[in-house]
């Protein structure tokens, strides 16, 4: 039943990226040239998105239990860190330099051409590459 519902929200996560643009790297390159050529429609996706979520994580917040019957997890941590510092610049990189951020790039490798492909490849070595890393800036720093 889990894998039935996680393929449903797959699909509909997808097919809501398709319909809103969120796949044409010109259109959300347009979004971010607010000096220049600037398409404010990707705000009505971002509207779309954070209005919903804002009521289910309202819901979640007086539930004990998912729908699916496990335990709800824990809320993320409201501590503004390194980790989330360096990750918001790199994803903010990424998606500015290509117009893709992971959920657009996979569901437009149908039509992505051999450059969704190259930015899909580098975007897995970086997540693969990112634990060595945290793990290299996580250390200690040497005593003097």
């Amino acid at each position: 039943m889990r894998n039935a519902f996680a393929f449903l929200a797959g699909g509909l996560f997808g097919a809501g990226l398709m319909i809103s643009g969120m796949t044409d790297t010109r259109k959300v390159q347009g979004w971010l040239d607010v000096f220049g050529n600037w398409d404010p429609t990707l705000a009505f996706v971002m509207g779309g998105a954070i209005i919903p979520m804002f009521i289910a994580w309202r819901v979640a917040a007086r539930r004990q239990y998912a729908l699916l019957g496990d335990a709800m997890p824990p809320p993320p941590s409201t501590q503004v860190g390194r980790n989330l510092v360096l990750g918001s610049v790199m994803f903010g990189m990424g998606w500015g330099l290509v117009g893709l951020c992971p959920g657009p790039a996979i569901a437009s490798l149908s039509y992505g051409g051999f450059e969704g492909l190259v930015f899909l490849a580098s975007m897995l070595v970086g997540m693969g590459a990112m634990p060595t890393i945290r793990g290299w800036l996580d250390r200690p720093a040497p005593a003097q």
